[in-house]
């Protein structure tokens, strides 16, 4: 019975102190931790998290990035969850979030909430774009997230391998942002569908391929961050589609003459079939 009793007590002080575990991992969901690599198995990256251990899966590892034994990393806590055997932490690498929560502690304007970040689009290891606001007009969103010559944004860079990063102005206009949001392309026009919430953006002709980017990541990235479907053309594109529009018609007119005068023709016809009668 006293051996009962003590299987009973130590298993309740097992429970209680994964719950008290569970409960401290949990509160710091969507947020960042340190970990330290401990190995790799079968795709996957184990790291030590303090009192757990996390698994980086092969769809949260930045493409190209080499974990070493012993290695320190930032990592995003995508999920936490209660199982059978304790707390099971869920980390990424590439998560959007992560980008986010670094940005916060590089940059004391956006942990104090003067600047925003509404928006972040990323295809980690390449590259990332993001939106800012600031509450305050005497600040420059933009300026405080590069920080001195650089050097807030550059921390970040180097803490994702070298990722690049748009930083670009949110607006409440669409067509504003959209063209924005294309940066580092130039834009000439925008024409936005409202109830399709479509995009028809017209870029200079030597800026088009700058606009789709390589494997039309640009675009792509633009398309995720404003949340609108983005449609690029160039001025001559614009011109020529303008122009084969305008031939139709003029065709179409033409036919239309052509219908009157055979209308006009039979009823001529008619007429002096009334006189011969």
């Amino acid at each position: 019975a006293a051996q009962l009793a003590k299987q009973v007590v130590t298993q309740r002080i097992k429970e209680a102190e994964r719950n008290i575990i569970y409960n401290e991992y949990k509160e710091k969901e969507f947020d960042i931790i340190t970990g330290t690599i401990l190995r790799k198995d079968k795709g996957m990256v184990f790291v030590n998290l303090g009192k757990l251990e996390g698994v980086i899966g092969p769809n949260e590892q930045i493409p190209n990035e080499e974990y070493k034994f012993n290695e320190k990393l930032k990592l995003y806590i995508v999920e936490v969850k209660n199982g059978s055997k304790g707390a099971q932490i869920h980390v990424s690498r590439t998560h959007p979030g992560l980008v986010k929560r670094l940005f916060e502690f590089e940059v004391p304007e956006i942990f104090e909430g003067i600047v925003q970040i509404k928006s972040v689009s990323r295809e980690a290891g390449s590259r990332t774009k993001i939106a800012v606001q600031s509450i305050d007009e005497k600040i420059d969103p933009i300026g405080a997230c590069v920080g001195p010559k650089g050097s807030r944004v550059k921390a970040v860079v180097d803490e994702l391998g070298g990722e690049k990063i748009d930083i670009i102005n949110y607006s409440e206009d669409p067509a504003e942002f959209i063209s924005a949001a294309l940066s580092p392309s130039k834009v000439e026009k925008v024409e936005i569908n409202e109830e399709e919430k479509t995009a028809l953006v017209v870029v200079p002709d030597y800026q088009l391929s700058l606009a789709i980017g390589k494997s039309g990541q640009n675009a792509r990235l633009a398309a995720k961050l404003t949340n609108w479907k983005i449609d690029i053309k160039s001025v001559s594109q614009m011109q020529a589609e303008m122009e084969a529009i305008k031939n139709v018609q003029d065709v179409d007119f033409v036919e239309e003459d052509i219908e009157l005068q055979a209308q006009d023709a039979d009823m001529d016809s008619e007429n002096i079939d009334l006189d011969a009668e």
